[in-house]
């Protein structure tokens, strides 16, 4: 069972933030599958600058929940947005102090970044799957 918990950390305006996505803009939707995602939106929530990167790992026959959070951590990402996460890559990402959060699926990506900044995500301490 995971634990989960509303967010109100008022430094989550100003850090930069991975979001899990199916698409290369804002207004797609948040990615249920941390490791599966086509892309990953990259913003910093201070100036708005916006990075896209494309998921490697999503590929992968094995371990892509281990190489995607691999490829998060190497952006310097305070946090993660995404709709599920294993165990595997929350342990990674949580070693590297990331914090997660989850988003429905039928949630934008600008919707969800809002989310986060009014502190109305949940945050996850457990794998959601």
């Amino acid at each position: 069972m995971s634990q989960v918990r509303q967010s109100h950390d008022p430094s989550i305006k100003k850090m930069k933030i991975a979001i899990a996505s199916t698409d290369q803009k804002l207004t797609a939707k948040v990615d249920q599958r941390f490791g599966r995602c086509p892309y990953f939106l990259i913003v910093n929530t201070k100036d708005q600058k916006l990075e896209i990167l494309k998921n490697t790992a999503v590929r992968a026959s094995r371990g892509v929940g281990i190489s995607a959070a691999q490829l998060i951590t190497d952006q310097k990402v305070q946090a993660i947005i995404a709709g599920n996460f294993g165990p595997n890559a929350i342990r990674v990402l949580q070693t590297s102090g990331i914090k997660l959060f989850t988003a429905s699926q039928s949630t934008s990506i600008d919707k969800a970044i809002s989310q986060l900044k009014k502190g109305n995500l949940k945050q996850v301490t457990a794998d959601t799957i």
